[in-house]
């Protein structure tokens, strides 16, 4: 239905996102909650089986991708999930059954500029934003500029002879660079230095500075969690920039949002708050049901489930703040994930990659291992070293690793629709998670002549309860329920009371944990509204209930006429 073995420029994604809503006009919506920094507009897809109920009163869950430039397989990872939903509604009965009762935004592509600049036919390492800052002019520090200096429509390395460089050719594999020894001298040379391929900016002609890019944002830092300027890739402020404000003030927007799943690459993870705080310092009850939630993605995705500040921040004193997943924990009290695509590791080796990597990268074993799978399933990935005349270094080498289509991103193709298919499975069993209302009990009795007691039973149906965590419970962070009887203007009058009660919260099936051999559940996912009113009988009255995020559910009663 969607093309998912390819990354996909901007026009195309537009393209086929539109394209799928006029197909699918009861399932998908398509609108803009923004646009970038260079004027584009971001997507959103809203899928829901409209004919159960409107969007925004069902419980629902939120997907976003491609916040970082070269991090596209996250789109197709969010392009994904909404094939899953589309081709799975009304053949596949869980989809179905999602369909019905929740609903899912789907935002493919939070940083259109920079994955553009990274798909494009020149293409440049960019980090995230392409807006210039710190500075509000472009300034070219000294030293190494990485871009496609050949022209072949990949960046890649430049290796220099330099007999006091840190490389020298692998013994078994001579393409391959590793490092020198610690007590390696001449004879064991020939030695390189490595370089991004690029232009070397004012070049003195025996240094070569690696300054941060023009571009110095990181839009996964902008956001309210822990946001700091000690992070230099911040931002003025939180949410100053244009991307993290529309998706930031869509968010907001939808308060049904019970779920959260940030895509990106690479790793093959799961990862989930909190950055910046030990699990000790988080609710046991939030831990836990991470904990579970997280065992059913790893069951789907064959993907680890990793706390980033406890599994992933190998220096405590720098800590990852300023994210999106834990925007949406501690302001929102929701779940939330950061997906991870891709361990070019674990598929060469079976054994996945160190928590470390993103620090030390892959031993030489394992990079070893790496080259020879491409070499035997993808051929092309790692280029041979060529010959060039570098404008500034004179004679060079350019080669090795594509890093955008090798390391960062699985390679086009069926390896890439095989790893992201299994993450539409995940999203469906985490909405299905969120609660839900239900009603089931609605009566109407007569007390006397036209007056009547009504009740109404509430449960919630979902796992997770109404607050979903108990950090939102604990910060007051979700509105209550709330019950109300209707009917047409001046046909009852509610006596003694509020047509309108608050009711609190209700607890989810995530309760029955702790049965030490027998089980007393109570009710604590149930709640009874009670009124008393006049009417007359044969008057229509509805009773509604309704929750920020699970869902509002109606049921209408005609009062019995006669005695």
């Amino acid at each position: 239905m969607l093309t998912l073995d390819r990354y996909l420029r901007y026009d195309e994604l537009t393209d086929e996102l539109h394209r799928l809503a006029a197909t699918y006009p009861g399932l998908v919506q398509v609108d803009s909650i923004g646009r970038s920094h260079e004027g584009r507009d971001i997507w959103l897809a809203t899928i829901t089986d409209a004919a159960t109920g409107p969007h925004d009163e069902k419980p629902a869950h939120w997907v976003d991708g491609n916040i970082h430039a070269t991090e596209v397989t996250a789109s197709v990872g969010a392009l994904s999930v909404i094939d899953h939903l589309v081709t799975g509604f009304g053949t596949n009965a869980r989809v179905t059954r999602a369909l019905a009762t929740r609903t899912f935004y789907v935002v493919p592509r939070v940083n259109p500029d920079g994955a553009e600049l990274a798909l494009s036919d020149s293409p440049r390492w960019l980090r995230s934003s392409t807006k210039v800052w710190p500075w509000a002019a472009r300034f070219d520090a000294p030293g190494l500029r990485p871009h496609d200096i050949d022209g072949d429509g990949r960046v890649l390395s430049m290796r220099v002879p330099d007999p006091t460089g840190a490389w020298k050719a692998h013994p078994e594999e001579p393409r391959l660079m590793v490092p020198r020894g610690m007590a390696d001298g001449p004879e064991d040379g020939p030695f390189w230095r490595l370089l991004w391929e690029g232009d070397i900016v004012d070049h003195d002609g025996y240094t070569v500075p690696t300054p941060s890019g023009p571009e110095g944002l990181d839009l996964n830092r902008n956001f309210p969690a822990g946001w700091a300027r000690t992070l230099s890739t911040s931002g003025d402020f939180p949410g100053s920039e244009a991307e993290t404000e529309a998706l930031m003030r869509a968010i907001n927007a939808r308060s049904n949002i019970c779920g959260y799943n940030a895509m990106h690459t690479y790793g093959g993870v799961l990862l989930r708050p909190s950055s910046t705080r030990p699990d000790t310092a988080l609710p046991p009850f939030d831990v836990w049901a991470w904990s579970e939630i997280g065992q059913e993605g790893t069951a789907l995705t064959g993907y680890a489930v990793h706390s980033v500040y406890e599994d992933f921040t190998w220096d405590r004193s720098v800590l990852i703040s300023g994210a999106a997943d834990d925007w949406l924990y501690e302001h929102k009290g929701v779940f939330a994930w950061t997906t991870e695509f891709w361990d070019a590791v674990r598929t060469a080796t079976g054994s996945p990659s160190s928590t470390e990597s993103w620090y030390f990268g892959p031993t030489v074993e394992q990079e070893l291992a790496v080259l020879r799978w491409f070499d035997e399933h993808h051929p092309g990935y790692y280029i041979d070293w060529r010959p060039f005349e570098h404008p500034q270094l004179g004679p060079v080498e350019i080669g090795g690793w594509d890093q955008f289509r090798s390391w960062s991103n699985p390679p086009p193709g069926a390896r890439l629709a095989a790893e992201v298919a299994p993450h539409g499975p995940f999203a469906v069993t985490h909405a299905l998670a969120s609660p839900c209302l239900s009603i089931g009990h609605a009566v109407a009795t007569r007390l006397g002549a036209d007056v009547w007691q009504v009740e109404l039973g509430v449960h919630n149906d979902g796992w997770l309860p109404t607050q979903i965590s108990a950090a939102a419970a604990k910060d007051g962070l979700v509105l209550p329920l709330v019950a109300t009887v209707e009917s047409a203007e001046g046909a009852i009058a509610v006596l003694g009371g509020s047509a309108r009660q608050e009711l609190g919260q209700l607890d989810g099936r995530s309760q029955a944990r702790f049965t030490l051999g027998w089980a007393n559940d109570g009710t604590p996912e149930r709640t009874v509204a009670r009124w008393t009113i006049r009417a007359r009988g044969g008057t229509p009255i509805t009773l509604v209930a309704a929750h920020p995020r699970a869902g509002t559910a109606r049921r209408t009663l005609i009062l019995p006429d006669g005695h």
